[in-house]
């Protein structure tokens, strides 16, 4: 078990993330929230962090969009908002067949706090997207991206209608300020799952589309940060200790390892949640601009040299275990 404020190092990183949340404070970050939620337990774990940055008043989440078409995603999200009292919070869902996987979490959380909200009863996906974007200020928005790239796709193809003369690609190129996206591996890697998604050619064509500003939280980040086992010792009748639980309990990669305790776990969506809320570029990460990301079909990238380029990565700065001391004290609104 880790011992919060352990190094002195680690105290200068709380610091240095006090004074990020000071100076964002006086300017909320206004964010769109796109993921795969039920699968991974990342995906809960970066919805904590934003619930508590919106009642630190560091943020305003606008909105939640699922990718997923699990049956219960919608009602675990709409569970996770209603708990960290922000039901009011629209959640918006990629359309289409419906499938129930029994690993994911999303139906455990949906079941303990008795949400039965349903798919077809929440917007399209794309539709919320215009909807927000029609009534921001130009660059205002911060999209996060933890989850395959498709309503991101839809968006951009969409056309003008009656809440936008503008088309999709219109209005996330004047209202969108920044989307920041984890995915790719840097400065190359091999299919990894945001990039892929089983959706040849979505990653390729967002990403040649999108002009405004993108950084990239890639997947050789998080996979050293380890979090979760934490959580063995909060309120068990929360989102953050069933869902990790269940998810210890029966995801393939890690729940050899389970004896009836939640387990740590790698640490990938949280770490865009927090650059993009509060930066830290100089103290917990290092950005790399001299290029761009070039997607190919199968959810691989590779980092192309090239001058003013509108892409960046991150690399980290801090150590893993700090980044996991910050993240998990993140995730429990700490500070």
């Amino acid at each position: 078990m880790r011992h919060y404020l352990k190094t002195s190092k680690y105290l200068f990183l709380v610091m240095a993330l006090v004074v990020c949340s000071t100076l964002t404070s006086t300017a909320q970050v206004k964010v769109i929230f796109d993921t795969d939620f039920g699968g991974d337990a990342d995906d809960l774990g970066a919805l904590a962090m934003l619930h508590h940055f919106v009642d630190k008043k560091e943020c305003e989440l606008l909105a939640i969009m699922s990718w997923q078409l699990e049956e219960h995603a919608v009602a675990g999200l709409d569970a996770v908002n209603r708990y960290y009292g922000h039901p009011d919070i629209p959640i918006g869902s990629r359309k289409g067949a419906m499938h129930f996987t029994d690993w994911n979490h999303s139906k455990p959380i949906a079941d303990y706090f008795g949400s039965t909200l349903k798919t077809h009863q929440v917007p399209d996906a794309t539709t919320l997207y215009r909807n927000i974007l029609a009534k921001a200020r130009d660059q205002e928005i911060v999209i996060i991206t933890v989850g395959p790239l498709k309503n991101i796709q839809d968006l951009l193809q969409s056309q003008p209608d009656s809440v936008s003369e503008l088309s999709g690609m219109e209005l996330v190129h004047q209202k969108v300020k920044e989307f920041v996206i984890m995915g790719g591996q840097f400065p190359s890697g091999e299919s990894e799952w945001n990039f892929n998604g089983n959706m040849p050619g979505v990653t390729e064509y967002v990403l040649d589309k999108i002009k405004v500003p993108i950084t990239f939280s890639g997947y050789e980040i998080g996979l050293h940060i380890k979090t979760g086992e934490v959580f063995n010792n909060i309120d068990k009748n929360s989102p953050l200790y069933i869902g990790y639980k269940h998810f210890s309990k029966n995801a393939s990669w890690i729940n050899q390892n389970y004896q009836g305790r939640i387990l740590d776990n790698a640490t990938y969506d949280q770490t865009a949640v927090l650059y993009a809320v509060r930066g830290g570029v100089g103290t917990l990460w290092n950005r790399v601009e001299d290029g761009y990301c070039q997607p190919d079909k199968t959810g691989g990238n590779r980092w192309i040299k090239a001058p003013k380029s509108h892409h960046s990565y991150l690399q980290l700065k801090a150590s893993y275990e700090e980044m996991a001391e910050l993240i998990e004290s993140l995730m429990l609104g700490r500070f």
